[in-house]
């Protein structure tokens, strides 16, 4: 089992950049999958990064491809999310997910454990 705690997040205006973390507790971390996901108000979880266990498969949804790049140090049990040219749609509470595999999927469900959420509010 993994525990996992978001930082990061904040009010930024629209153009600037914001890095989430993401820790997660245990020893077995470099064994799963790990994934970003947010959730704006009345709206749902929808998905926006996710990377292998070893980092080096990457995906993301269209509308932050290009903007947003995910990363991971194993060595520190931590997923990262860099967002770069945030505009006021990226407004959310960005959760992370991970999972016990070693592929990246973008499809909530299939993720096993979550955070409890980092509010990112973007200003127009």
């Amino acid at each position: 089992q993994v525990q996992l705690v978001e930082s990061g997040g904040g009010l930024v205006q629209a153009g600037g950049s914001l890095r989430l973390s993401c820790a997660a507790s245990g020893r077995t971390f470099s064994t799963y999958a790990m994934g970003w996901f947010r959730q704006a108000p009345g709206k749902e979880r929808e998905f926006v990064a996710a990377i292998s266990w070893s980092g080096g498969t990457t995906d993301y949804a269209n509308s932050v491809k290009g903007r947003f790049t995910i990363s991971r140090d194993n060595a520190k049990n931590t997923v990262y999310l860099q967002m770069n040219s945030l505009k006021s749609e990226d407004t959310a509470v960005y959760y992370c997910a991970a999972r016990p595999s070693p592929g990246v999927v973008a499809v909530r469900v299939l993720y096993n454990y979550w955070g409890q959420g980092t509010q990112v509010t973007v200003s127009s």
